[in-house]
């Protein structure tokens, strides 16, 4: 038994450290957690989850309105955004319960308080004043969002807030292109909002491949957001309920509610990182190795606060990796190629592996690039323009596939198993040589031929 009151203690009790907290409880070890919001973390409280619902709610104006192509007759549709609301927080509670029971069931300790560190053993509890101490810390706070530093930057609002409005605006105006701005635009637009999109790019996602970006954006207009390119906010200011945004050349956008999506950082502000010797980078992101250690060697990292690949599923699995190389005695460093991913535009992205340009600096002509457009066959009857969008990049002569990129209908789905594919290392004649299902858009993926 050590002379610290914990073997672990863990800061942030999102789905990384929840994870690794009830592990190394299993194995027996002293662990505490402290949260200062409430267990699950951004994607249970405030992020994914809480965001998919509400993609989900607004899906369903456009599928009614579809529906009539389908010989369906529906009348007196509304939509009420306090019930939707509602509803989604209520399953926000209840995964979150669920988060807090099933710590204190593996024997954790759970502080529902902000945790600084005082020293590098020793971390205070804010809202108690208590201190306590641990041989190891792991570090787990997350992101939060980050608005650039401008007059009346405190009239918008950010994505933390969204799932909590009093009321839905008439026009909205969310400034970002990356995939918070670009989901949030094809929620508000789906529920009727007068939807502007003001970013500072000339493409929407920044780091997809650019057949990706450009097909996003695309289907952003044809949803009926008003995308604005090449334009950086300067000012914000309030007048008679309304809000007036001013941008670097000088044009003016005003609208109900102003909601910047320009980015995340690490939580780190505020949390004494310095008096535990441990390093971060300009941006507040805590400095690791392959194996999640600090520049403090009993301090480890995961998930967002590390800004390395900002997914739920890849702090869950840093999480294990940490137990394994700590306290399972078996070194494990979390493979981070590779990840399939997925973006809830309306239709969605799933992407894995490299994007074109990064195969072709990193390969040259050794290359190979298969692509396809099509309108899938639920839009003909609906007369929807949207269509699918299907590439994937092979190296070498074996045609070893690299990429693969996707933008359609049930895409995150489909590239849950492709991941495993590339992954493998499987090849175009694996993906050529399995039977289509058919009719699918799916089936595209392993009848796709090349340009030549």
């Amino acid at each position: 038994m050590s002379n610290y009151d914990y073997d672990l203690f863990v800061i942030g009790a999102g789905s990384g450290g929840v994870r690794a907290g009830r592990l190394a409880a299993r194995l027996g070890k002293r662990v505490a957690v402290a949260e200062e919001s409430r267990p699950g973390g951004t994607c249970v409280v405030r992020g994914c989850v809480p965001k998919k619902l509400l993609v989900y709610g607004s899906q369903y104006g456009e599928a009614i309105k579809s529906s009539g192509e389908y010989g369906w007759s529906v009348k007196d549709v509304s939509f009420d955004w306090t019930s939707l609301r509602g509803n989604v927080q209520e399953e926000v509670s209840r995964l979150s319960g669920i988060y807090g029971t099933m710590l204190e069931r593996s024997g954790v300790t759970v502080f529902s308080d902000r945790a600084e560190f005082v020293d590098a053993h020793t971390l205070k509890l804010q809202i108690s004043g208590r201190e306590v101490t641990a041989e190891t810390i792991l570090i787990a706070v997350g992101g939060r969002p980050w608005v650039p530093d401008i007059r009346g930057a405190e009239h918008a609002v950010v994505s933390d807030d969204a799932f909590l409005l009093e009321n839905l605006p008439e026009k909205i105006l969310i400034i970002g292109g990356g995939y918070i701005a670009s989901e949030f635009a094809g929620i508000f637009a789906g529920m009727g909002v007068k939807t502007v999109q003001a970013y500072r790019g000339e493409r929407l996602l920044r780091g997809f491949d650019p057949d990706v970006r450009e097909c996003v954006g695309r289907h952003q207009m044809l949803a009926g957001i008003d995308v604005r390119f090449n334009i950086s906010p300067t000012e914000i200011s309030k007048s008679s309920g309304e809000y007036t945004v001013t941008f670097g050349d000088r044009c003016k956008i005003t609208t109900d509610l102003v909601f910047m999506a320009t980015g995340r950082r690490p939580h780190t502000a505020g949390l004494g990182l310095d008096r535990a010797g441990v390093d971060v980078d300009e941006n507040g992101a805590v400095a690791v190795d392959a194996y999640s250690r600090t520049s403090a060697g009993h301090i480890y990292a995961i998930g967002d606060v590390t800004d390395r690949v900002n997914l739920t599923p890849v702090a869950i699995r840093e999480g294990m990796a940490f137990v394994e190389t700590v306290f399972g005695k078996n070194r494990i460093a979390y493979d981070h190629s590779n990840i399939p991913s997925a973006v809830f535009t309306q239709p969605p992205v799933g992407v894995v592996g490299l994007t074109e340009p990064e195969a072709r600096q990193k390969h040259g002509d050794d290359i190979t690039v298969y692509t396809t457009k099509f309108r899938p066959m639920k839009n003909i009857l609906a007369h929807k323009e949207q269509q699918c969008l299907m590439k994937l990049i092979t190296l070498g002569e074996d045609e070893t596939v690299i990429g693969i990129h996707l933008v359609g209908d049930d895409t995150p789905e489909i590239i849950q198993a492709l991941g495993i594919c590339i992954k493998g290392g499987l090849t175009k004649a694996d993906f050529d040589s399995t039977c289509a299902v058919h009719p699918t858009s799916a089936e595209e993926i392993v009848t796709l031929k090349s340009a030549d």
